[in-house]
């Protein structure tokens, strides 16, 4: 089950946007749900993975753009959310090993209150 409470967005700058996404992909692929296609990958991460208690499963999804990879992950707590940004830096930079470390401009949805 997803509960999104988190988000963040990033646009990785990198020619080599879909080879780093395969590889990501098939990665994770071993161990996670995880679907790809050379433009575009979603990958869930269990609320309970490496013995966490999150409220729900997160989800990352990855698309090709026209300047880099774009990276987008959708959390069920700020923990979950930021222990992900971080495995997913990781691994982008160990693909990466030749232009690393790649830049990761988080951002984070403006969530603006009712009225």
């Amino acid at each position: 089950m997803t509960i999104t409470t988190s988000s963040a967005t990033a646009l990785v700058p990198t020619s080599s946007a879909s080879k780093y996404l395969q590889q990501l992909c098939k990665h994770w692929s071993h161990n996670l749900q995880v679907e790809f296609t050379p433009e575009n990958g979603t990958v869930i991460f269990p609320r309970d993975a490496r013995g966490a208690n999150h409220p729900g499963d997160a989800v990352a999804t990855f698309n090709v753009a026209e300047t880099g990879l774009e990276v987008r992950i959708d959390a069920s707590s700020e923990e979950q959310l930021e222990g992900l940004k971080g495995a997913v830096a990781r691994h982008l930079d160990r693909f990466a090993f030749r232009e690393a470390p790649l830049a990761f401009d988080w951002r984070h949805p403006v969530h603006s209150s009712p009225a």
